[in-house]
């Protein structure tokens, strides 16, 4: 019988809608990479796919499959099924058309644990998806920790979607794939639209968003440099009169989906700016510790901030 006192069962969520590959993808590694190593497993679909899993080869892992609805998900439910199977791990299909907080925040039994989501994404619909279903796809994008872009050709626009994920997901690791299902390498830095081997960077108004991202993942290559750029400025409250982080408001992977991006910033004269001042900061790229980033991320330490007009555009974007 499950036991409410034993350790912590690991729980491995996959996110996507209907044709996105999550069944292909669990079968190949629950089946054929045995990945569970034979050990008693509870995997969970919450919606029948356009591709069947092999129920057969799935008991012959030790792997045991329910099909599971709207209305079950459950903590109850779940627990029911931990003391009839007694999974050392549990795997969920997770429908793509259902609120994430299902599985985040009320329904997840005591003793299992969200350890890692996966989100698909189908390469050739998914800026229609995002044209008509944005709430739905950026929370899955923003909850993951790994977002695999499948079915891509010559035409996926590898370099704009990364970049426009890193806006809105740090932690994510982003992979695409062939139709193949074979990983593809692309080379996103080659596009920068300054030139990174400079001691010195000054930023054209629309090329911040590229900047945020890239810096953001790659820290130290911009270690020491010194930097130039216009920004708006915002005072977080529990910034201390020497701080503030200058930035931009960026159109992420979704039509009309705002947010404000920038990096922290120590200025002795910082108490004395408004938000949404524009400014032009000019000031060296440092590195510290980032909660968000889970990791060291820029700061930068300005030498000076003056006062300026506002740039052409009140948005950056994630492309050139």
């Amino acid at each position: 019988m499950f036991n409410k006192e034993q350790k912590e069962i690991p729980v491995y969520v996959f996110m996507g809608f209907l044709g996105s590959g999550k069944t292909t993808f669990a079968s190949d590694t629950l089946i054929k990479q045995g990945f569970t190593e034979s050990a008693p497993t509870l995997l969970l679909a919450c919606e029948d796919g356009e591709v069947e899993y092999d129920e057969k080869a799935l008991n012959d892992e030790n792997i045991y499959l329910e099909y599971i609805n709207d209305e079950n998900l459950t903590a109850e439910h779940l627990l029911e099924l931990g003391e009839k199977y007694n999974p050392e791990n549990v795997m969920i299909e997770y429908n793509g058309m259902w609120e994430l907080d299902k599985i985040f925040q009320i329904r997840v039994p005591k003793g299992w644990t969200v350890v890692q989501v996966i989100s698909f994404v189908d390469a050739s619909t998914f800026d229609l998806y995002v044209n008509n279903m944005k709430k739905i796809i950026m929370d899955q994008l923003r909850n993951a920790d790994m977002i695999i872009f499948n079915r891509c050709d010559e035409n996926t626009k590898t370099s704009e979607y990364r970049r426009s994920i890193r806006a809105v997901n740090r932690r994510a690791q982003v992979i695409f794939e062939d139709k193949s299902g074979n990983p593809i390498r692309t080379n996103d830095e080659a596009d920068l639209p300054y030139d990174i081997e400079q001691d010195s960077i000054v930023l054209e108004e629309e090329d911040f968003g590229i900047f945020y991202v890239d810096a953001a993942d790659n820290p130290d290559k911009y270690l020491g440099k010194k930097i130039k750029f216009k920004a708006q400025a915002h005072r977080p409250s529990n910034y201390s009169d020497k701080e503030f982080v200058p930035g931009r408001f960026a159109m992420t992977c979704c039509a009309n989906d705002i947010a404000f991006i920038g990096f922290k910033t120590y200025y002795e004269g910082a108490a004395v700016l408004n938000d949404r001042d524009w400014v032009i900061v000019e000031g060296t790229i440092q590195k510290e510790f980032y909660p968000e980033f889970e990791g060291e991320g820029p700061v930068i330490y300005a030498d000076s901030v003056s006062m300026t007009g506002p740039a052409e555009d009140d948005l950056v974007y994630f492309n050139y």
